[in-house]
């Protein structure tokens, strides 16, 4: 066998070899582009996840301020209520005043 065929077998498998580890390399650029792309997946769930509870925070506040208003309404409706009461109550005693009055009158006018 001459050394050009032998030579030109070497480079061959040379070759074959290079060929070889050029498919391993694009095999692993591969891979790493796969674990890029579970890492944003990853990263779109967290911030999903984020997205969410931001939301049921907020729903939660908003709750608690309906919560709170309706509570200053019925605050408020009781107070007016109060008040109402006092009045009546003040209304009740300025008669009573005014019926000892007409007593009063009438026992002079008697006596």
């Amino acid at each position: 066998m001459k050394w050009q065929q032998v030579c030109t077998r070497g480079d061959a498998h040379g070759e074959r070899e290079r060929e070889r580890e050029r498919e391993r390399e694009r095999e692993r650029e591969r891979e790493r582009e796969r674990e890029r792309e579970r890492e944003r997946e990853r990263e779109r769930e967290r911030e999903s996840k984020r997205a969410r509870e931001r939301e049921r925070a907020r729903e939660r506040t908003r709750e608690r301020e309906r919560t709170r208003e309706r509570e200053r309404a019925i605050e408020r409706e009781r107070a007016i209520e109060r008040d109402r009461e006092r009045e009546r109550e003040r209304e009740r005693e300025r008669e009573r005043e005014r019926e000892r009055e007409r007593e009063r009158e009438n026992g002079r006018m008697r006596g």
